[in-house]
């Protein structure tokens, strides 16, 4: 599976961004997860839709202020981002698993596929 992640960009803090996640394989087999990373930081998880789109899980950090979601006929996931702070800015990577259990989706070593990340940058 190869992912192709997209929609990053430099926006003001209360801003919007959508960044998308396109899948080469069929989006519907599998979990797919956002996560982020900034320098010197490990890689943290932002949200995940589980296969078939039958949950939604998002870290307290962006609960409230991201929706994931996806389109099965683009195999394309979306994360969409409103009310963006400064502390958002991060390299944005989405991953795919066709295996991850529930109590695994916020884990970085539960993803086997990667994109290459797109980068988010919000300026106060």
């Amino acid at each position: 599976v190869q992912l192709q992640a997209s929609g990053g960009g430099s926006v003001q803090a209360g801003g919007s961004l959508r960044l998308s996640c396109a899948a080469s394989g069929r989006t519907n087999s599998m979990t797919v997860a956002w996560f982020r990373q900034t320098a010197g930081k490990e890689r943290e998880f932002v949200a995940a839709s589980r296969r078939g789109g039958s949950s939604m899980h998002y870290s307290d950090s962006v609960e409230g202020r991201c929706t994931i979601s996806r389109d099965n006929a683009k195999n394309t996931v979306y994360l969409q981002m409103n009310s963006l702070k400064p502390e958002d800015t991060a390299v944005y990577y989405c991953a795919a698993s066709t295996t991850v259990i529930l109590s695994r989706v916020r884990q970085v070593d539960a993803y086997g596929f990667w994109g290459q990340g797109t980068q988010v940058t919000v300026s106060s």
